[in-house]
């Protein structure tokens, strides 16, 4: 079993010869227990071409302390990161290498690096005694496993703030160590700099990156971001992270999107297979995600409404009727993040990066071809839109509305890819797009959720309950979706009025 804590700390550079500063006289310490010198013995693991540190991971087993076992650390952001812990075992724990499958997919990891700590512990604590951090002072060896060789050897102070402690006291006890000259550590990590020391100069200097700017450059800048996003949201996925199935999914709907409309840009007899399979994980992937946006409407309309109006066990059967629907979709979601599809659709991403079938047009000018795509992808929802409005109320104009929604997204991502080349003309479109999409979100929304109400009033009158109240929130919702068709024309209009011209750039 693994478990999870936030790790919010500070490095900072020291010496030999450093000492620490009377630590007493911190804003908010009452008592500094000295708590001895332990020895640390942490062997870092990585793939041959270090892909977990290339996206500041670092996964460890370590002896020594009061801690010991497998670590896998994940950046939150500067100075904060989530440790995931599991037992000491010989073998790497299949809980800590599901959470690396994204990164590391088929190829093992190897220890890259071992670390030797003699670590100096001090414990800050408040006048009620609770602590308030743990600053210690490392002398640190560290010698190259694989991909380098030689070793190296620093000595650090590392503060980190207890457990549900507030972050400003970090603040108190840096401003502290400034005072005696001791400065923040420029490595963001022990393993960061064991592999900058010990990996092998190279004699040529390697070339700064280069901005966009042909329009293959901003397509694949885009795609990259989407496959990235992907790979980062997998491991929170598993974790149970709020919101991470929702952005695995709208990442995988963006990418599908992208190579679908920039078929101009990228070879669609290599990208459409990939779009297939990415439409197979984005419909997985919304297995769950749709039943848990569908629970949140009807609780929320459920809620809303006066108790007087509740008629029977109207709350405890949305319970059942919820949880029903539920069972066995986290464990489903799982199993695809962990079968042989969706690892070689990983790989294929991989490979799609590291050999992008460009053809001619993408070496042109950015700005002519991203706004032809856009205006392309503008011009398909324009006749959809005009299609729905033209049809009567009812289930034929609902499923046009939702064909009309699809075309919204795929052409608000079109000018979101196309905004680093065209900058005001492409964010005015994304947002409002953005707005006609979010209409017909809501409509389509309220589509399914009528439909999940006349389940549960039938279920409620064949079990002899009273259907009063799921009959009286399927008016509202009929009242909402009615609402939304009549903004439509204005949203559209000022839509309209953003469309990016295919001339644009040129």
């Amino acid at each position: 079993m693994a478990d999870s804590k936030r790790e919010i700390e500070r490095k900072y550079e020291a010496t030999g010869a450093t000492r620490l500063p009377d630590l007493g006289r911190v804003a908010g310490v009452a008592a500094v227990d000295h708590r001895g010198v332990m020895e640390l013995d942490a062997v870092y693991y990585d793939t041959e071409d270090l892909r977990l540190a290339a996206d500041s991971l670092t996964l460890r087993r370590r002896t020594g302390g009061d801690d010991a076992g497998w670590h896998l650390k994940f950046p939150v952001s500067s100075g904060i990161r989530d440790e995931i812990g599991a037992p000491l075992s010989d073998t790497l724990p299949p809980a800590l290498a599901a959470l690396i499958r994204s990164r590391a997919r088929d190829t093992p990891v190897v220890p890259v690096v071992r670390l030797r700590s003699v670590r100096d512990v001090h414990l800050l604590t408040g006048a009620d005694g609770a602590p308030l951090a743990e600053l210690s002072v490392d002398e640190v060896r560290a010698e190259r496993l694989h991909g380098g060789s030689g070793t190296t050897a620093w000595t650090e102070i590392e503060v980190e703030l207890a457990d549900d402690g507030d972050p400003a006291f970090l603040d108190a006890v840096e401003k502290r160590l400034r005072k005696a000259g001791i400065r923040p550590s420029t490595a963001p990590s022990k393993l960061f700099r064991a592999l900058a020391e010990t990996t092998p100069k190279k004699k040529e200097r390697p070339e700064p990156p280069t901005p966009p700017h042909t329009a293959g450059d901003h397509v694949l800048a885009y795609v990259r971001h989407q496959i990235t996003e992907i790979v980062a949201q997998d491991p929170a996925v598993r974790r149970g992270l709020p919101d991470a199935v929702h952005r695995m999914r709208v990442a995988t709907r963006r990418l599908r999107s992208a190579l679908r409309t920039h078929r101009k840009v990228l070879d669609r007899t290599v990208t459409d297979p990939v779009g297939a399979e990415l439409k197979w994980l984005a419909a997985e992937l919304g297995v769950d995600r749709d039943q848990e946006v569908l629970d949140a409407r009807l609780r929320n309309r459920l809620e809303a409404l006066p108790r007087t109006l509740a008629l029977g066990p109207v709350r405890a059967r949305l319970r059942i009727w919820s949880t029903a629907r539920r069972i066995g979709t986290r464990r489903r979601t799982l199993a695809v993040l962990d079968g042989t599809r969706y690892l070689a659709l990983l790989g294929t991403l991989h490979a799609l990066l590291a050999d992008p079938p460009l053809l001619p047009a993408a070496a042109g000018p950015p700005g002519k071809a991203l706004a032809r795509a856009a205006h392309k992808d503008h011009k398909r929802l324009t006749a959809r839109v005009a299609h729905a409005l033209e049809l009567p109320p009812g289930p034929g104009r609902d499923a046009a509305l939702h064909d009309a929604r699809k075309a919204a997204k795929r052409a608000r991502y079109a000018a979101e890819a196309a905004r680093p080349a065209l900058g005001k003309p492409a964010r005015k479109a994304v947002k409002r797009l953005k707005a006609v999409q979010n209409l017909l979100g809501d409509h389509q929304d309220s589509v399914v959720a009528r439909d999940a109400l006349r389940t549960l009033a039938v279920q409620a009158h064949a079990a002899g309950e009273s259907s009063f109240t799921w009959g009286l929130l399927h008016g509202q919702e009929e009242a909402k979706a009615a609402a939304r068709e009549r903004e439509l024309p204005q949203a559209w209009a000022r839509a309209s009025r953003a469309e990016i011209r295919a001339a644009s750039g040129s």
